[in-house]
């Protein structure tokens, strides 16, 4: 016995075709890679505003993003301090020895890990 017949409109009978550079396949085919779809389904979903599967996320990206978060935040208080005007040449210094740390955190990890 085969497979049960589809509805005709559940049929994919028109196609699409679409030139892309190099450079474009290679952006689509590495995002489709990254969600574990094909490329097809990858611009389907793309196209008609369908859901996507959330991104695997490894643990190192994971710190490495609360870290980058970190240094943002660091980098608007200080640039909130600096816009108002305030004199405070201890705090903004305290400050940045944070952001340089975190920095310094952030190149570790990358060199001490394998991606």
């Amino acid at each position: 016995m085969g497979r049960p017949k589809k509805e005709l409109s559940e049929l994919r009978i028109v196609q699409i075709n679409v030139r892309v550079t190099a450079e474009e396949f290679c952006k689509v085919a590495a995002n489709a890679e990254s969600l574990g779809l094909s490329i097809t389904e990858y611009i389907r979903r793309k196209s008609t505003k369908k859901s996507l599967p959330t991104k695997k996320i490894s643990p190192l990206d994971r710190k490495l993003f609360i870290a980058l978060s970190r240094m943002g935040n660091n980098l608007n208080q200080l640039a909130k301090v600096a816009n108002s005007g305030i004199q405070d040449p201890l705090g903004i210094a305290k400050e940045l020895t944070a952001v340089k740390r975190l920095i310094n955190d952030i190149k570790a990890h990358i060199t001490n890990n394998d991606r």
